[in-house]
């Protein structure tokens, strides 16, 4: 079955991942007319494999690439506003060893940090006694001193989600499991063939603009879908991670030198865990299962054992995830010295269809990309309107309190009848919009079967209606990070639940608009 959509969109976005999302959000907030199709689920790729970090990149300071963390500390300040549901702070160790980056490099790089994106509500960097603060316990005992900084904490795929669901609010069309197969140019727009990958269904689109923000498939999207001439290319890197019981007592991370020049972050995780990454695997080409390798396991288990007063073995890993990061290829010999910044490549056949590609890039500056992409975008927008996307919230950031915190005490304050633990792991998740999920019940039995880790089936429900998951694992691994606290039993229950729900669904949900 093929269906035609003759209306002419503004642009069309290939990759539902941070940068296509943050597009989206943008251009549709300024009132054009705005499509986005994605192969898989959202945030299924590079977007939900980070490290989970909204940092200025302490390391990048060594390779000079100071334009690149002076956007990104400036964007931290600006991100923690916009969400501080989904982004808060956290302070980090960086010890001190021999053999390691000298202190005076280490002192002038956090004084840098500190100053180069601007005014900043978090803590300025300080050195402290490893001996005598609790940040030193966790450590073998020689390790005396150490540096305490900060930056900030985001859970990746939900920010990701966030921005579809504003881009939606704003008549963007959302497209969940579909398949770009064919981008043509015809005169001044382009004709795009997709399909959706459960249902056949394939449908036509035509567009001003086509937006290739498909991360790692950004160079298949240009040969092979477009088919159109680019300069440019990518370096793909895997950077994999692993999560442990809780290593340490303590909200605190620590950002750890390995002697060969790469870091390695420990940072508390979920609670009950603590999660350990990344790795930097050059590849050839897009392996066919991205997963953690036995080698980059045994790599960070060492990394981590060599600094804590506990040792990390591979049998200790209860859950891992890896990611391909799709960074511009600027020549460099070294995965780890290869620029995160971003390039955005313009295609405009004399003027005519033009297509942005977008390399590279860091989660913590997918918002100043957007607003670049849009400048570059300008001269086929008259009259387009100025940016915006830095004033207002991310959707369920309007916490209407000063904090976090001041905000869950006045969910309990109005909710009494539900744990606080409870309302405070749905208002992470959902900020604001926790009160549509509890929807003037007043206990747990409201909400319908308890699937386990404080999941719900209201919030499942509201999962499936609002934020386009369509499987288990959408819910436990990405809208939530539940499965880590869920038996095996609880998740099938939960698989059962999902499947049963979307058969009932129309066969429209998948573009369906929130």
């Amino acid at each position: 079955m093929t269906d035609s959509n003759n209306k002419p969109f503004d642009f069309f976005i290939i990759g539902g991942g941070i940068n296509g999302a943050g597009i989206a959000r943008d251009a549709a907030g300024r009132g054009l007319s705005v499509a986005l199709c994605d192969m898989n689920d959202f945030a299924s790729g590079t977007s939900s494999a980070s490290t989970k970090l909204i940092h200025g990149g302490l390391r990048y300071l060594e390779q000079y690439k100071f334009r690149l963390v002076r956007e990104a500390l400036a964007e931290r300040e600006v991100l923690l506003r916009l969400a501080p549901h989904i982004i808060w702070p956290l302070s980090f160790v960086l010890p001190q060893t021999p053999g390691m980056r000298p202190g005076w490099m280490i002192r002038a790089g956090l004084w840098l940090y500190d100053h180069l994106g601007g005014p900043t509500r978090l803590p300025r960097s300080r050195a402290i006694d490893l001996q005598t603060n609790v940040e030193g316990n966790a450590l073998r005992p020689d390790i005396q001193r150490g540096y305490l900084y900060s930056d900030c904490w985001v859970d990746d795929a939900r920010l990701v989600i966030l921005n579809l669901r504003a881009a939606a609010d704003s008549g963007a069309i959302i497209l969940p499991r579909t398949r770009c197969v064919a981008a043509r140019r015809a005169r001044s727009v382009w004709q795009v063939e997709t399909v959706n990958q459960l249902t056949g269904r394939r449908q036509e689109w035509t567009a001003r603009v086509l937006i290739n923000a498909a991360g790692p498939w950004v160079k298949q999207v240009i040969d092979e879908v477009a088919i159109v001439e680019s300069p440019g290319n990518i370096q793909l890197v895997k950077g994999s991670h692993i999560v442990v019981r809780r290593l340490y007592d303590g909200e605190h991370a620590y950002l750890l030198q390995n002697d060969d020049g790469r870091v390695v972050f420990i940072i508390p995780y979920e609670k009950e865990f603590t999660l350990i990454g990344t790795t930097d695997v050059e590849l050839q080409r897009m392996p066919d299962r991205i997963e953690i390798s036995h080698g980059e396991t045994d790599y960070l288990c060492t990394v981590a054992s060599r600094y804590l007063n506990v040792s990390v073995h591979p049998d200790q890993v209860l859950w891992s995830y890896a990611g391909i990061r799709p960074l511009y290829d600027d020549g460099s010999a070294n995965p780890s010295e290869l620029t995160r910044d971003y390039v955005l490549e313009l295609s405009d056949a004399g003027g005519q269809a033009p297509m942005l590609s977008v390399f590279g890039g860091k989660i913590t500056t997918y918002r100043r990309l957007a607003e670049h992409a849009m400048e570059k975008l300008r001269p086929c927008f008259p009259g387009l309107q100025p940016a915006w996307t830095s004033r207002l919230s991310l959707p369920g950031g309007d916490l209407a309190a000063p904090d976090f915190l001041s905000f869950v005490d006045k969910l309990h304050q109005s909710r009494p009848g539900f744990p606080v633990d409870f309302l405070k792991g749905l208002a992470r998740r959902h900020g604001s919009y926790t009160h549509a999920i509890l929807a003037g019940h007043q206990s747990m039995e409201g909400l319908g079967r308890h699937f386990g880790a404080g999941l719900t089936a209201a919030e499942v429900d509201y999962l499936m209606t609002h934020e386009w998951a369509r499987e288990a694992d959408d819910i436990l691994w990405r809208r939530t990070k539940c499965g880590l606290h869920m038996s095996a039993t609880q998740r099938a229950a939960l698989a059962s639940y999902v499947l049963l729900s979307i058969q009932l669904m129309d066969d429209s949900f998948p573009k369906m608009s929130f």
